[in-house]
């Protein structure tokens, strides 16, 4: 558990580092830091449906069943 802690902390931080130095605003470089990870969470959940369902495909039982 404290490496997913330390692994959100580090994103976060990343997030907010690389805007602030694109766009040189504090504000907004926070809200991307706040809104990014919430969006990847989701994305990350609908991408590990997909790979989910692509496994039960390419098991060997399912290459069986006509």
């Amino acid at each position: 558990m404290s490496k997913t802690i330390s692994f959100g902390i580090m994103h976060v931080s990343v997030a907010f580092f690389v805007v602030w130095m694109m766009t040189g605003d504090v504000i907004i470089g926070g809200a991307v830091a706040l809104v990014e990870p919430l969006f990847n969470t989701v994305a990350y959940h609908f991408h590990e449906k997909v790979w989910a369902r692509r496994s039960i495909l390419d098991s060997p039982v399912a290459m069986l069943t006509p």
